[in-house]
């Protein structure tokens, strides 16, 4: 089964906000070059989650695995991020659509916490 990625977060005013979660998911496409990875914003910017959802279908993806780019389990990640894969999950009944839990905590968050204590 292809599996593509979809990392979303809440999308910025600020181009150079949006531009983070761009990246991340550049090096992601370098580390698994096999898999779909696109970017999505709850808000305030383009492309939203149903549009990244559209985008993995259209490169043939069969599941999607929506990696929320938060810290926490807040309200986005147990409410809004759900309600949007449900509503993008109906227009594709064919796909398998996952959501991963938030990013932390993890021992890798640890790690770069002390990682960046390192370099101020």
């Amino acid at each position: 089964m292809k599996s593509a990625l979809v990392l979303v977060d809440h999308g910025s005013r600020r181009s150079e906000a949006n531009a983070v979660l761009e990246e991340i998911a550049r090096m992601a496409r370098e580390a698994d070059p096999g898999r779909t990875v696109e970017i999505a914003h709850m808000e305030l910017a383009p492309p939203s989650l149903d549009e990244a959802v559209a985008a993995c279908v259209a490169a043939g993806a069969r599941e999607v695995i929506v990696v929320p780019f938060f810290l926490g389990p807040g309200r986005h990640t147990r409410e809004d991020i759900p309600a949007l894969c449900e509503a993008a999950a109906a227009k594709h009944p064919e796909l398998c659509l996952r959501t991963a839990p938030p990013l932390g905590p993890h021992p890798l968050l640890a790690d770069l916490v002390l990682h960046r204590a390192e370099e101020a």
